[in-house]
Parts: structure tokens; sequence; C-alpha cells
């Protein structure tokens, strides 16, 4: 009898925000006009930056996308697969579609980057800002290649913030004995929701 190998939840979290932070990389790249090659490229930075970098601070080799190959197949078909609608992915895709994938996105991959820093035996607080890295600098690579300042620096609104409080909460979860699973996805949904919330109420900090 064949052996399935097990997956780990935060593999499956790193998969979902891959293909999240895709996303946000192929309607961005759209955005500027870019060809196939430029969507591909941009796609793979939104996906894979944050993660790359927090791979290079925990001395982790091989990187993980290096390690795991079937994620950048994974990115390059889906990549291909969208290329015939790219001309019409902005006005297929709102606003407040990319607002909620980009939220998604930060809570899924922030999560994912403090548990692998807590399993490289990471100080709480160096594990807190592995995930909030791993959160955002995936979208700031984004926006500089796509030729903008970085988001996470322009709108004066919670992002970074949001990130920090939530690997802090999986951090207390974990502390206290709540399970992996729950401790990952609450601290995630917290992210995302707390995104949310403040580019709703337009809730905004360090300017007016």
């Amino acid at each position: 009898m064949k052996i399935v190998p097990h997956v780990s939840l935060v593999t499956v979290i790193e998969v979902i925000a891959i293909l999240v932070g895709a996303f946000s990389g192929f309607v961005e790249a759209r955005r500027k006009r870019m060809d196939i090659v430029g969507v591909i490229i941009v796609a793979f930075i939104a996906a894979f930056g944050g993660g790359t970098l927090r791979d290079i601070l925990l001395d982790k080799r091989p990187l993980f996308w290096v390690q795991h190959q079937e994620y950048t197949i994974l990115l390059f078909v889906l990549a291909l697969a969208v290329a015939p609608f790219m001309k019409h992915l902005r006005h297929i895709v709102s606003e407040r579609l990319i607002v909620v994938a980009d939220a998604m996105g930060l809570g899924l991959f922030a999560v994912a980057g403090v548990s692998q820093a807590l399993a490289a035996d990471m100080p709480v607080f160096i594990a807190a800002m592995m995930g909030v890295i791993t959160g955002i600098f995936g979208g700031v690579l984004r926006d500089i290649v796509c030729n903008e300042v970085p988001m996470v620096f322009r709108d004066g609104k919670p992002y970074a913030i949001c990130a920090f409080f939530g690997c802090w909460l999986y951090i207390l979860l974990q502390q206290v004995g709540v399970t992996e699973d729950i401790a990952l996805w609450s601290s995630a949904a917290t992210i995302t929701v707390l995104r949310l919330v403040t580019w709703k109420f337009d809730l905004r900090v360090g300017r007016p």
C-alpha cells in the first residue's frame, strides 16, 4: 500500500498564501501593461519575496521555493492559465477584491513566517518580526518593480501593525497550549480582518 506523505498545516497555508500573492502580482503587472514575462516575474516576486527574505535571515537553505519546486511549477502553470484573460483582468477584478486578496496574503504569509521562525528556535520577538517580514516584503518588492511606492509605506493605514499583532496572537496562543491548527487559522484570520477593517473605515496611523 502506498503511503501518502504527511502535509503540514503550515505547508497548506503557505501554498494558499503563494496563490493569493501571485494573484496580486498578476493584477498589478496587468495594470502596468506588462507582457506575459513581466506578469510571471511580478507574480513570482509577490508570491516568494517575503518567504525568501525570511529564509535568508534564518540562514535556511535551500530556500523554500527551491526546496519545493512544485510551488514554482504551480505559479508558472497558473500564469499560463490566466494569460488569455489578462486583457480583461482589470475590468473583471474590482479594487475591493484586490484589497481582500492582499489582506488574506498578509495574514497567511505572516503566520507561516512566525511559525517557521519559532520552529527554528528564534526568540519570540525575532519570530514575530520574521512573520511581519514574510507578510509584507513580497508586496513591497512587487510595488517597487511596478514603479510604485509600496502600499505599506504610503497609505497610512495599519498594515505591518496588523501583521505584528497577529503574530503575537499566534505566539500567545501557542504559549497557553492552544492547538497548532487553531492558533494558525485564528491568527491568520485576525490579521486579515484587522487589515480589512482599517481599509473599510479608513483608519490611519501617522497621517491625517
